[in-house]
């Protein structure tokens, strides 16, 4: 039945249209019927060889088809050709012709792709010229020079038929001196879309409109209140600004009937720039970010825009999902239920509207049971693949409806893989981008006219990061598309909820993931890398009383570090994720033990103390320090090897903690001091020390207390012997009276009278003791023995006088 629609417009039609189309059928008839009889699934058709002279004349002049409007004509309309031809051969093209030729219709999308890779000119397959006025001439085309030519023709005069997809053609033709007849010198071929009536059964054609950008943002923040951020250059602001990137796709977009998918990570960084932020210059330095107005700007358009739209939110940074199921490690799986989960937040804290979290699109919609089990992990029930990943196998002569049931609950959503890579290769020249255009519009309407009484629901599915240029062209060709009569916008939602053809492929190939995405991967070294910054989050967190200055970032942090992004950028994407783990490490040790010099100990007993420094701008708790001894046996730390306390330091202060210690053996001995977390897992360095003891014996403290005894008793000894002489002087002056103060001689018997009745007052407690010493006692317990008889205890002698 398709094959018939090369022949439905052959009505009875006026005289020339007649003969100019029978004599072009004619000229082409074997060529079209060995074309036409290929079956419609084929990926490559007949093609009839051009003469020696042909082939080599059909390249002499380049042709550009710059545009072509309207790019899907019905009834009525006039279709205008411009573009650029240009002599590219060594000699002058005189009597030079730029002719537009119609060619067959298309009865297949094989066919399609054939005719688009088609070189040179091949008379039959490349229809005739219009002819009549609808021509454009040179007298010369000069060698190396570009001439630039526009022709309209109605489209009553292009011969059109049946409703259909038509090979278009602008061929140049004319003489150079070698060869003095007319030939044609070179063509450019593309397709005419032509559906002259709203058709009866439109497709239901859904376009993803990707938001999504590459990492910006560092791990790092400023240790103020606000933590400002800092991005790694200043790229974002470049292409959120007018004419840049991100900024014409939000401003094509808005005019055009799309789903919106978007990566959170893409406005958590605008609307970080809203802020005050950071630009990094070098390791060291950073500058000042002066976007501000830019990014807020950005953000309300983009608001505006999807209010009331479908959007589609990935996971957080856009994780590569085939990464992950192809090399990811005990763990990873969690930084992706992770950042689904923070998705809808993000979005909706920004946008203010609640986005679609239900799709998982791996890398150009390639799947395999593995990367289907991780895509569906986080909560996705519906998996965006591609039609060149999950072929079809059924045998069937259409295109069927993109929603397919794969098993466990799970659609696929299956992209049609020619209409996703429309768009892909360079669309900055115009020449390109009208061909990219032309060609999508035909493929698109050769789907409804496959089966067209059959509703069938389509999905395309661009690259993801398409250039501006790219966006310019695909924005083109939707809005062609939506002012067709073939095709009608649905919801990405609607799409996967479409009904089952009953013959297409649900069975996900287990193998066959492609080797050039395969080497674009991020390696299983990127996970684990992953891992351990996690872990190491992980054990610093607990300490921290403020813990979402730390989680957040870094946990958002980490899920940049797998993003999709870095596929093409390994290097970038390892220099990035090593940041992040580096700079985590600088911040865990902000918290640490002062390094202790080594330490004496004298005694049985003594205290250490040890010092935690806390350089966070929060405080920290939950940690516990731990002095052990390495030698028990001769130092003890409390009761026994070790000892340890609880720890709770503010921010930016420091704190001390004793520990107790007993000596039991002299020599050195290691103590290490340890920092722990609550839950037993260490924190930081440990800091050793030596502590050498010198051990005191129960002898040597028996001779010391020994010494001090004698010391005592010397002393007291000292002190009642200067009272005595205190006593003896008074009593002298008392007896002799001022004149006799200057006598020579003491009766040392009445001196040893005195002392006698001295002592015994002192024992009565009714004398008081001498305060001063005598002139022959001793200073010092050491001194020798004064010249004296030893004192009389009997009573007092006749006349003697003792103070009471």
């Amino acid at each position: 039945m398709a094959e018939a629609a090369d022949f439905q417009g052959m009505t009875p039609s006026p005289a020339r249209r007649w003969l100019r189309r029978t004599g072009a059928l004619l000229a082409g008839a074997p060529l079209l019927a060995g074309l036409l009889q290929l079956p419609v699934a084929a990926s490559t058709s007949a093609s009839v060889k051009a003469s020696p002279a042909e082939a080599t004349s059909s390249g002499t002049v380049g042709v550009s088809l710059d545009s072509i409007s309207p790019s899907a004509p019905t009834d009525g309309d006039t279709v205008t050709l411009a573009g650029t031809v240009t002599n590219n051969g060594k000699q002058t093209v005189t009597a030079a012709q730029v002719d537009v030729r119609v060619g067959p219709t298309m009865n297949s999308r094989s066919i399609i792709d054939t005719v688009a890779e088609r070189g040179a000119y091949q008379p039959g397959l490349d229809g005739q010229p219009v002819g009549g006025k609808y021509v454009k001439k040179f007298s010369k085309l000069a060698t190396g020079v570009s001439q630039h030519f526009s022709i309209s023709v109605p489209v009553k005069e292009l011969d059109l038929g049946s409703d259909g997809v038509y090979q278009l053609g602008v061929s140049v033709s004319g003489r150079t001196a070698a060869q003095s007849w007319t030939q044609v010198l070179g063509i450019q071929r593309t397709f005419l879309p032509y559906q002259s009536e709203e058709a009866d059964t439109a497709t239901k054609t859904t376009y993803l409109w990707p938001l999504i950008s590459t990492v910006h943002l560092r791990a790092e923040t400023g240790s103020d209140a606000q933590q400002t951020p800092v991005f790694q250059n200043d790229d974002l602001a470049k292409e959120i600004s007018p004419g840049g990137r991100l900024e014409q796709l939000l401003s094509l977009g808005s005019d055009l009937d799309v789903t919106w998918v978007l990566d959170p990570d893409l406005l958590a960084s605008v609307d970080a720039m809203t802020k005050s932020y950071r630009i990094q210059v070098d390791d060291n330095t950073t500058r000042a970010g002066t976007n501000q107005a830019v990014a807020k700007a950005w953000l309300a358009k983009l608001e505006k825009t999807v209010e009331g739209k479908e959007v589609v939110a990935l996971p957080f940074a856009d994780p590569d999902l085939a990464s992950l199921a192809h090399n990811g490690v005990t763990g990873s799986l969690s930084h992706l239920k992770d950042a689904t989960d923070v998705a809808s937040s993000t979005v909706d804290t920004i946008l203010h509207v609640k986005p679609n979290t239900d799709f998982a699109w791996p890398v150009e919609g390639a799947v395999d049971p593995l990367i289907v089990k991780v895509a569906t992990s986080a909560g996705a029930d519906n998996v965006i693949a591609r039609s060149d990943s999950l072929r079809e196998t059924g045998g069937l002569a259409y295109t069927p409806t993109a929603a397919r049931p794969i098993g466990g609950g799970t659609t696929a959503v299956v992209a049609d893989s020619r209409l996703s890579t429309a768009f892909q290769g360079d669309m900055t020249k115009a020449g390109s981008s009208t061909l990219a255009v032309q060609e999508f519009l035909a493929q698109s309407l050769m789907i409804n006219l496959q089966e067209p009484d059959k509703q069938r629901s389509i999905l395309v599915a661009p690259q993801r990061m398409p250039s501006a240029s790219q966006a310019q062209t695909m924005a083109k060709a939707l809005t062609a598309l939506q002012g067709g009569n073939w095709s009608l916008y649905q919801s990405l939602s609607a799409a996967a909820k479409a009904k089952p053809d009953a013959g297409a492929t649900t069975t996900v190939p287990r193998s066959g993931y492609p080797s050039s995405l395969r080497k674009q991967q991020l390696p299983q070294a990127a996970f684990q890398d992953i891992q351990d910054t996690q872990d190491k989050l992980d054990n610093f967190q607990v300490i921290l009383t403020d813990k979402s200055r730390v989680v957040t970032p870094f946990g958002r942090a980490i899920d940049r570090g797998m993003s999709t992004s870095w596929r093409g950028r390994a290097a970038a994407g390892d220099t990035f994720r090593e940041g992040v783990k580096k700079y985590l490490e600088n911040l865990t040790g902000l918290v640490k033990l002062i390094d202790k010099s080594d330490a004496k100990l004298s005694g049985r007993s003594a205290t250490i103390p040890v010092t935690v420094q806390n350089n966070l701008v929060q405080g920290v708790d939950h940690l516990v320090l731990r002095l052990t001894s390495q030698q028990p046996k001769r130092l003890k730390i409390g009761d026994g090897r070790y000892d340890e306390q609880q720890i709770q330091v503010s921010g930016e202060h420091s704190q001390s903690v004793k520990f107790t210690t007993s000596a039991n053996a002299n020599g050195p001995v290691t103590v290490v001091a340890q920092l722990y977390t609550e839950d037993g897992q260490k924190y930081g360095p440990e800091v050793p020390f030596e502590v050498k003891v010198t051990e005191i014996t129960p002898t040597v403290m028996l001779v010391i207390g020994g010494g001090v005894l004698l010391l005592v008793l010397a002393g007291f000894r000292m002190y009642t012997q200067r009272k005595r002489a205190a006593a003896r002087q008074a009593e002298e002056e008392a007896e002799d009276g001022p004149e006799d103060e200057g006598a020579s001689g003491v009766n040392k018997d009445a001196d040893s009278a005195v002392d006698t009745e001295n002592a015994a007052s002192s024992e009565d407690g009714s004398a008081e003791e001498s305060t001063e010493p005598e002139a022959d006692d001793p200073e010092q317990p050491s001194d020798p023995t004064p010249d004296t008889a030893p004192e009389s205890t009997g009573p007092s002698g006749t006349g003697e006088r003792v103070d009471r």
